[in-house]
C-alpha cells in the first residue's frame, strides 16, 4: 500500500524534512535548527518541532544524514549507530528506511556494522543520484550553509570519484565552504580594504552570513545559527562584526567601505568553488549545453558560476511541476531531503514496501 514519504535530512546543525505524497508531490517541507554537537537532546527537540509541523504522523521515513561527523560522537560509526537509534525511539511504531548510498534504502533492523560507512555523510548522494534520473548530463552544485557538493552526472548516473568525505575533499567534489556557518577566516587570509591588500585575523568574529547580509543576498529565513558574538542578525551589526576581522572600529557612516570588504570576502569564496568546478570539468568531458544544477540555499552562486562558465543554469526545484515554496522554503534549499523522500517513494512502489 502506498503512502505519503518523510524524507529526512540529520545534519550537525539543522534538520530538514519534506514529505512527498504518492503522486510525487511534495507537500511540505520544514527546517529546524539542532546543534548536534550540544548533546543528542538537540536531536529530540528538533525532530518532535519537526513532527508537530508535519502533522499527520502515518509516514514512511526515509533518512540521511551527515551528523554522525560531529564531536558529540566518539567516530561516524558511533555517530550513525545513535543517529539510528535516536530517530526510532522518536518514530515508534513507524516504518523507517536508511539510504545507504549505493547499497540502497536498509531496514533499521537490517544493517550491521559494516554498513555505517555507507550510511555516513551520503545525502550528497541522494541529491545527485535525483537529479540524475532527471537529466542525462550536468554538474550538480550543492552549496549550503556549511559545505558545499560538486558532482559530475552523465549518461543518467553520477561520476563521483569519491565516496567518503575524506575522499570526496581530496577528488574537490566536497568543498568544505558554505554561506552561512563558515567562519570569514576560513574563507580567507587577506582582503582588500580602502584600495589596500590587508591580513586577516584569525579569529571567530564573523560568519559568511555576515558576508552575504552585507551584500544583501541573504534570506534571513535560511540562518537559524547563532552569530559569532550572540549579537542580533541586522546589516549594521554584520558589518561590525566584519570590521573586527581587521581590528577596526565600524562606523556607520563608513557602511559602503564593509560593503566593498564583504564583496571582496564573497568573491574569494566563489573563487574556491569555482575552482573545484573546474578541477572536475576537466577531469570530465561535458558538453557546453549541460547545465550547473544548482541546489542548496547559496544556489545563488552557482547560477553565477554558470554564468561565467557559458553553461545553462539548471534550478533543483524546476525538477518538481510545482514551484511550491513552503514558509519560504525552497525544494532546492533542501535538496537531501527532497531526494531521499522522493527515492524511497520509488524504492516502495518497486519492493511494496509496507507503510
Amino acid at each position: 500500500m502506498q503512502c505519503n514519504i518523510a524524507g529526512w535530512d540529520i545534519g550537525g546543525a539543522h534538520v530538514k524534512a519534506t514529505v512527498v505524497n504518492k503522486a510525487g508531490e511534495i507537500i511540505n517541507i520544514v527546517q529546524k535548527p539542532c546543534p548536534l554537537w550540544k548533546g543528542i537532546d538537540q536531536l529530540h527537540n528538533a525532530v518532535n518541532n519537526i513532527m508537530q509541523d508535519l502533522g499527520d504522523a502515518n509516514h514512511l521515513h526515509a533518512i540521511t544524514m551527515t551528523g554522525e561527523l560531529v564531536d558529540l560522537f566518539i567516530n561516524r560509526a558511533d555517530g550513525v549507530r545513535q543517529i539510528i537509534d535516536t530517530m526510532q525511539a522518536l518514530l515508534p511504531g513507524m516504518s523507517c528506511l536508511i539510504f545507504a548510498g549505493y547499497e540502497g534504502f536498509l531496514t533499521p533492523e537490517g544493517i550491521e556494522a559494516g554498513h555505517y560507512e555507507a550510511i555516513a555523510s551520503a545525502n550528497w548522494l541522494a541529491s545527485a543520484l535525483f537529479a540524475a534520473q532527471k537529466l542525462e548530463s550536468g554538474l550538480f552544485i550543492d552549496i549550503g550553509s556549511t559545505t558545499t557538493d560538486i558532482l559530475i552526472l552523465k549518461d543518467g548516473h553520477v561520476q563521483a570519484e569519491g565516496y567518503t568525505d575524506y575522499q570526496r575533499l581530496i577528488s574537490q567534489e566536497l568543498i568544505y565552504t558554505g554561506i552561512v556557518r563558515t567562519a570569514v577566516m576560513a574563507v580567507a587570509q587577506t582582503a582588500q580594504d580602502q584600495g589596500r591588500r590587508i591580513g586577516l585575523m584569525a579569529e571567530y568574529f564573523a560568519t559568511m552570513a555576515d558576508v552575504y547580509r552585507v551584500t544583501g543576498e541573504l534570506n534571513e529565513l535560511h540562518d537559524q545559527t547563532e552569530t559569532a558574538d550572540g549579537a542580533e542578525k541586522t546589516v549594521i551589526a554584520s558589518a561590525r562584526r566584519l570590521s573586527r576581522m581587521i581590528g577596526c572600529d565600524f562606523i556607520t557612516d563608513e557602511l559602503p567601505r564593509w560593503q566593498q570588504f564583504a564583496e571582496n570576502i564573497r568573491a574569494q569564496q566563489l573563487q574556491k568553488i569555482q575552482q573545484g568546478c573546474e578541477a572536475l570539468l576537466s577531469r570530465h568531458h561535458l558538453s557546453q549545453n549541460s547545465p550547473l544544477i544548482g541546489a542548496g540555499i547559496g544556489r545563488f552562486l552557482a547560477r553565477q558560476l554558470a554564468f561565467k562558465s557559458g553553461h545553462p543554469y539548471l534550478d533543483f526545484a524546476s525538477f518538481f511541476d510545482q514551484a511550491a515554496i513552503y514558509s519560504g522554503i525552497s525544494p532546492a534549499d533542501c535538496a537531501p531531503a527532497v531526494a531521499v523522500a522522493c527515492l524511497a517513494r520509488e524504492y516502495q512502489e518497486d519492493f511494496q514496501s509496507p507503510c
